[in-house]
């Protein structure tokens, strides 16, 4: 069964409620015709009847609840949360309605806040300063957290490595050059999602264009000192590098280039040292072995709010709801 069958599976067990606040996009009304059809989750859509109506034309939805900031009974109760959430930073009643009636992700984030949805899906249409910026503001880290990072879930076809060709990648959306500790803490939240959401033990690759001391820059030694790190973080995964691409992923690779590790040639998680890496990866890999890619995945808030890529599909959209409902259902 492919990855995201197994999430939309494990969705179906305990169904959740996620937010939709891009109700401005098709793809939102196409995604949610898959979900609601499926069964896999309970959706909420915020938006005006007229946006709905037009961005849902043909498109079967009624199962969904829409939820309209200037007509909702809930508004002012979520009105005052964020002023009394907000308000060291100065927040008024006036700057808090104008918020909640213009800005949808603002709005879901209040839904989440107050108990009355479980997870965000968002970013469609938005960047991800506009996605993650009212997530970090209204609901906040998880306790412990060191740092909120993102990571995605590759689905490659047809592939002998990784958990039966499923990955996760990480940091590929947020943290643009994370220092050894930063990346550390990226590679121990990257090895718990993975363990979460796949069901599998991670083994954890440090990447670099070196392995195991084969060149010498101050970018490789980050990422030793990163691994290093993570370890004494998180004893209980397999955690080594640092490793080129090929000697993390291929066997025969692995053991010619690093014989005494025990992620090499085996690893099913892969921590870029910094984002343009990271970024760059996960799109070849989409794009040229033809992977699903769902993401980016934010872990490190207090409950599940997801990103998307602006070039995502109706069916990407529709995969990360379901994994989202999967988070909810492990908070």
């Amino acid at each position: 069964m492919a990855f995201i069958d197994e999430m939309k599976k494990k969705a179906k067990m305990d169904k959740k409620t996620i937010v939709l606040p891009e109700s401005m996009d098709r793809r939102t009304f196409e995604a949610a015709a898959e979900i609601l059809a499926e069964d896999v989750a309970n959706l909420i859509i915020i938006g005006t009847p007229e946006e709905i109506e037009k961005n849902s034309e043909g498109l079967d939805v009624s199962k969904a609840t829409f939820v309209n900031p200037a007509t909702y009974e809930k508004t002012e109760q979520y009105i005052d949360t964020l002023v009394e959430l907000r308000k060291a930073k100065g927040m008024t009643k006036e700057e808090a309605t104008k918020l909640l009636n213009t800005e949808y992700m603002f709005y879901a984030c209040m839904m989440v806040k107050c108990g009355d949805a479980d997870g965000v899906v968002s970013g469609a249409c938005h960047s991800t300063a506009n996605t993650l910026k009212p997530a970090l503001q209204i609901i906040k880290t998880k306790p412990g957290t060191k740092l909120v990072s993102a990571f995605f879930i590759m689905d490659v076809p047809n592939c002998e490595y990784g958990e039966n060709g499923t990955f996760v990648f990480g940091d590929c959306g947020l943290n643009q050059n994370p220092n050894a500790e930063e990346l550390a803490a990226i590679a121990v939240s990257s090895a718990e999602s993975f363990k979460a959401l796949v069901g599998a033990e991670p083994k954890v690759a440090m990447l670099s264009h070196s392995t195991m001391g084969s060149a010498k820059h101050a970018d490789i030694d980050k990422v030793a000192e990163a691994t290093r790190i993570a370890k004494e973080m998180a004893p209980q995964f397999a955690i080594d590098g640092e490793l080129q691409a090929d000697a993390a992923m291929v066997p025969s690779v692995g053991a010619s280039k690093a014989p005494n590790s025990n992620v090499a040639g085996n690893a099913n998680v892969l921590i870029f040292p910094d984002l343009d890496a990271g970024n760059i990866g996960y799109k070849l890999v989409q794009r040229l072995a033809k992977a699903e890619a769902y993401g980016p995945m934010c872990q490190g808030i207090a409950k599940p709010v997801n990103d998307l890529s602006r070039g995502c599909s109706a069916k990407d959209i529709a995969g990360v709801i379901a994994i989202t409902a999967v988070q909810a259902q492990m908070n």
